[in-house]
């Protein structure tokens, strides 16, 4: 934890405390130690130490042609984020971004132990075009998504169109875009928000088309009310990994 412990008070720092233990509660961990230091700006970061079941465990590989894909958070935390720094943001939307934030997977994760699970990866710093090619990649196959079933936080799309991005956009779209087709004709800012960062972002899994809509039936009917059903997964014929339709 560093905090600049001469521009900004114990209450802020007693609030970061708190609002991490009660997340580390909320999964079911336990916070054993920590260091700190004193800096320019607030920094706060956890490493998580555990151990798991060989055989109770989802790989990033595996999906299968004819699985659909469900999506279980927006995205477009990365562009609300920076837009909000310049108070381009309502309140609304920002507050809808920091409940998706603040929301664990825990619900999501655990519903999902009881469908058949292909492959599953969380979707953080590449985006979602970016950890969708590494399940593509991992599975050799290709992942077909559809644009208007893909959830997006409130005014994302707005920023974007208004000019705004974030620090890793280009380096996210670089990593994908050769391999990885538009089949609609997108104004740029629509294209962007696939290569935008997420923090805290959802699941993308890969399940049995049998089985799609009632995991994303029981994932809506639990508090995952975000969740979508964003594509499929299809047998790999040409040198695209991504297909954005």
């Amino acid at each position: 934890l560093g905090f600049p412990s001469k521009k900004l008070g114990p209450e802020i720092l007693q609030g970061i405390v708190e609002g991490a233990i009660s997340k580390i509660n909320e999964a079911g961990a336990v916070l054993a130690g920590g260091h700190t230091f004193d800096d320019d700006e607030p920094k706060f970061g956890l490493s998580v130490t555990g151990m798991v079941h060989p055989q109770k465990f989802w790989r990033n590989a595996g999906a299968q042609p004819g699985d659909v894909l469900i999506l279980t958070k927006p995205i477009g935390s990365g562009v609300i984020f920076n837009a909000n720094l310049k108070k381009w943001v309502s309140a609304p939307a920002l507050e809808q971004c920091l409940q998706t934030l603040t929301t664990l997977n825990k619900t999501a994760a655990e519903i999902m132990q009881n469908y058949e699970i292909h492959a599953v990866t969380d979707i953080t710093g590449f985006g979602l075009a970016g950890h969708a090619l590494e399940m593509a990649k991992g599975s050799g196959v290709t992942l077909e998504i559809k644009i208007s079933e893909v959830p997006i936080l409130s005014e994302a799309l707005e920023m974007y169109e208004k000019g705004m991005s974030t620090g890793v956009n280009a380096s996210n779209r670089a990593l994908v875009e050769k391999v990885t087709r538009f089949e609609k004709t997108l104004q740029p800012w629509n294209e962007e928000i696939f290569y935008d960062p997420q923090t805290s972002g959802g699941l993308l899994a890969a399940v049995p088309e049998a089985q799609g809509q009632a995991l994303l039936n029981t994932l809506q009917n639990s508090g995952v009310d975000k969740a979508r059903m964003i594509g499929n997964v299809k047998k790999r014929v040409d040198s695209s990994y991504l297909v954005f339709g």
